[in-house]
């Protein structure tokens, strides 16, 4: 119903249904004597509407107090609003009101207010006592929203120490209640039944009507998400199911999906639905197309309603009987390396799922289509996970600065943000100068948290104001704060034109943003309307505006090209352009919007401006470094003195005198990537280091390891002198490894002089030759001609006698004729069989019948 045919007088019908009038008595005593309460509610029991009208003394009588209701969503705080005007009889604007950013409807009469939790965080930094407020609803808690978790720590840190008497209630239909009523318990003043006891948790009962779940699962498997992919397969079928459901059921469809891309390719595979209307909402909907939506069904046709999770919650859609659920959610994610954020698609927790089934029994029973297996269903998550967990915090981090606790220790949260997440978001604060070294907000800080914007947009306004004039800055900043539609196109200076003379909704929104940032600035202070620094900037062309706003907020993201639409971000991560992109020409740009897809080496570019080197080192100066690089690469040392932005090469020339520790620093790089192979290893060299592990092995002790990994761990104490000659590999390639490996020999214990005796490079067999040992295998090994052994009857032992040498005894044409380590059984079980085959093909060597006897020779018969 519209605000225009609103009837005089409260719907006391209307209001009588609702079944949370029934907990209503208890949660006005828990109110009464702890100040704080968690009301679970199931959807459509009346907890956003009926509960604050209570409160506030509008509905059953009670003292007039004026009441906050904080939504997650601008489309839930408008619906919340409308919803209970209506049931008063009234028009929003008069006892009930709301507030979203760039649009108010409420006045000095108005007793319950409806707004955002981001508006709420935002007049909390304005006035923390929240002057002139009773009591506050932290609505739809469950969804753990970062803004809503902020907010209800802010509060109880009021209520512990300035607002005792602010009364302050956490309500869902499904939520982690336990967990809420230990976090209010503990977080405010003292209560009735003493400190740290949890809040009083009330339940409401839950709307009687029944809503059957059919399990509709794909019948063939589909790829799971992947970043904000979601197989087409998956798409197709949620279609189909939607068409199942409008044949087998009555009533208006409600098919919830992760976002907008989605809910558009259904709606196309919808197209031509006979006798049904399908809409599409969602965050950057339209608002008559949601209050269309709200208002339910003209004229008896059908409706289906694909959503984003923001009819999760909040949200009654009239004439819902049947709910098709996909099973998907968004979050978001923070690639703190990389510098982007975005949303990732994941599945739906159970909560959602439920609060999804109950939209279709909120007005009579119902049916849920869930697009899953049931036997999967266990496995979800129980929860959303909380925003704080993966979202980028540097917004977060400037408001818990300005609030006075800028690492957020001493505020009551369920989850405590991430410390890698907190250090980089104050690292972007530093170099913006929102925060000083302590990490406490600056003045210009205090002023970029006033302007209800993300700290790098704050930051791109104020700089940019300066530049280019508040209108023009104010203009791009809109453009910047919601991504325009993708029929835009990914040029921002093209997007910023067609905005400016387009008719469209989301057009609209921009112009409304824009003038809003204008006037912010103008109460700030910060920059006149048109004002610009010395005027210059009046004079830059839309196209360098544009490229000089973006930088300032997303100076990591300046980039310079490097490759057919290829790009080098400052952050070091690699962007690349669409097919058909114009801005694939311009040497740098600078990167408003970019996602990394899954596995991908490159991120994405969405949305971009032209810029140049000039505005790209202004923008960017805290990235900027000038210095010697000394370093290991493609194969050599490498010193030059480098001006870089980033990861961005900018001038190079080479170092004429590097410094020797520098350079040591790069060759121990080499030796680490490359090994020890780096340096002359001649055949002796690598026998002693054989020798050497040989010893280790079976002796330990001060026998050193001489594998690669060991070496490099105490490379001063073999390779120390070259080291500190060498300038390049050629200086390592020439270094003798075996003379250098030498010193680790144990000299210190004496043991070094025994290294012969216990590892003998060469042994003397009974012809007298002198044979050498292999020592680089698993064993030490004598190659040696089967006739030079006759007559030795044991193979000698070494490494003190524990290690007797494998015997590989050799044919007269030196190849493989047997192996052993026990000479006497090869002679007396082995040998027959050698002599017998190798007699023949040799007839010219002695092959006696008894080799224990015979003389052992190197020679012929006929030499001997």
């Amino acid at each position: 119903m519209t605000a225009s045919n609103v009837p005089a007088g409260p719907r006391t019908e209307a209001l009588d249904r609702l079944p949370v009038k029934d907990a209503v008595p208890e949660l006005l005593r828990a109110l009464d004597e702890r100040g704080v309460a968690v009301l679970c509610a199931p959807p459509g029991t009346g907890k956003t509407t009926l509960v604050p009208l209570v409160l506030a003394g509008l509905v059953g009588g009670g003292p007039v107090r004026r009441v906050l209701v904080a939504e997650p969503r601008r489309i839930a705080a408008r619906a919340a609003a409308r919803r209970m005007a209506w049931l008063l009889g009234e028009r929003t604007g008069g006892k009930v009101g709301f507030t979203v950013r760039g649009e108010r409807q409420a006045g000095r009469g108005t007793v319950v207010e409806v707004v955002t939790t981001g508006v709420l965080v935002q007049r909390l930094h304005r006035d923390q006592e929240l002057t002139g407020v009773d009591v506050v609803v932290l609505d739809e808690c469950h969804e753990r929203h970062l803004d809503a978790d902020t907010a209800a720590a802010f509060l109880l840190d009021v209520r512990a120490a300035l607002r005792p008497d602010l009364r302050l209630i956490a309500a869902s239909a499904t939520t982690d209640a336990e967990g809420w009523a230990r976090l209010l318990g503990e977080g405010g003043p003292d209560g009735g039944d003493g400190p740290g006891e949890p809040a009083p948790v009330v339940s409401a009962p839950g709307v009687s009507h029944p809503v059957e779940v059919v399990w509709a699962p794909p019948e063939r498997p589909v790829r799971p998400p992947h970043g904000m992919r979601v197989d087409p397969a998956l798409l197709d079928h949620v279609a189909a199911v939607v068409r199942r459901a409008l044949r087998e059921r009555e009533g208006d469809v409600l098919c919830f999906l992760p976002g907008v891309g989605e809910i558009a390719r259904v709606a196309g595979k919808l197209g031509g639905l006979a006798g049904a209307e399908v809409l599409q909402v969602h965050g950057r909907a339209p608002a008559a197309v949601q209050e269309a939506v709200l208002a339910g069904a003209d004229g008896g046709r059908r409706r289906v309603v694909l959503a984003t999770s923001v009819a999760e919650s909040s949200l009654t859609v009239p004439g819902v009987r049947i709910v098709v659920d996909c099973g998907l959610a968004r979050e978001p994610r923070m690639d703190h390396a990389r510098g982007l954020s975005a949303l990732t698609t994941v599945r739906a927790s159970r909560a959602a799922a439920r609060q999804r089934a109950g939209r279709a029994g909120r007005e009579a029973p119902g049916v849920v289509y869930r697009c899953w297996p049931e036997a999967e269903d266990a496995r979800l998550p129980r929860f959303p996970s909380p925003e704080i967990a993966g979202a980028d915090l540097t917004a977060f981090a400037l408001q818990t600065a300005c609030w006075g606790d800028p690492d957020a220790s001493g505020l009551a949260l369920l989850d405590p943000p991430p410390a890698g997440a907190m250090t980089a978001a104050r690292g972007t604060l530093a170099a913006i100068g929102a925060v000083d070294t302590a990490g406490r907000a600056t003045e210009r800080g205090t002023r970029m948290a006033r302007l209800g914007l993300h700290p790098r947009l704050a930051r791109a306004l104020i700089d940019g104001a300066e530049e280019v004039g508040a209108r023009r800055a104010a203009e791009v900043v809109a453009l910047l704060s919601e991504e325009p539609p993708r029929e835009y196109g990914d040029d921002l200076a093209a997007a910023w034109r067609t905005a400016r003379h387009g008719g469209d909704p989301y057009a609209a929104r921009w112009r409304q943003e824009a003038r809003r940032l204008e006037h912010a600035l103008a109460a700030e202070g910060l920059a006149g309307a048109d004002g610009a620094r010395g005027g210059d900037g009046l004079a830059r062309g839309e196209d360098a505006v544009a490229g000089l706003m973006a930088a300032l907020a997303f100076p990591e993201r300046v980039a310079r090209r490097r490759g057919e639409r290829a790009y080098l971000m400052a952050a070091g991560t690699g962007a690349e352009l669409g097919d058909g992109s114009r801005l694939g020409a311009a040497p740098w740009l600078a990167v408003a919007v970019a996602d990394r897809p899954v596995a991908a080496a490159s991120a994405r570019v969405r949305l971009a401006a032209v810029t140049d080197e000039d505005t790209a080192r202004t923008a960017a100066a805290a990235l900027a470094s000038d210095g010697a690089e000394v370093r290991w690469a493609d194969g050599d040392v490498l010193a030059r003195r480098v001006s870089r932005l980033g990861a961005i090469e900018l001038v190079s020339r080479p170092l004429a005198d590097p410094g020797q520790h520098a350079v040591r620093r790069a060759l121990l790089e080499g030796l680490r990537r490359e090994g020890t192979g780096l340096l002359r290893w001649s055949a002796q060299a690598t026998a002693v280091r054989q020798r050497m592990a040989f010893l280790h092995r079976e002796l330990g002790g001060a026998w050193p390891d001489v594998s690669d990994a060991a070496l490099l761990d105490r490379v001063d104490d073999w390779l120390g002198v070259e080291l500190a000659r060498a300038r390049r590999r050629a200086d390592l390639e020439r270094v003798d490894a075996g003379v250098a490996l030498a010193r680790l020999l144990p000299w210190a214990t004496g043991e070094a002089a025994r290294f012969e005796e216990l590892a003998p490079e060469r042994i003397e067999v009974p012809s007298g030759s002198r044979v050498r040992v292999d020592y680089g295998g698993d064993r030490p090994v004598l190659a040696v001609k089967l006739q030079e052994l006759f007559g030795w009857q044991e193979a000698p032992r070494i490494a003190g006698g524990r290690v007797p040498l494998l015997v590989h005894l050799l044919s007269p044409a030196g190849r493989p004729a047997a192996v052993t380590a026990d000479l006497a059984s090869f002679w007396k079980d082995g040998y027959r069989s050698v002599r017998a085959e190798l007699r023949g093909r040799y007839p010219k060597h002695p092959w006696p019948e008894d080799p224990t006897t015979a003389e052992p020779t190197r020679r012929t018969n006929a030499r001997r």
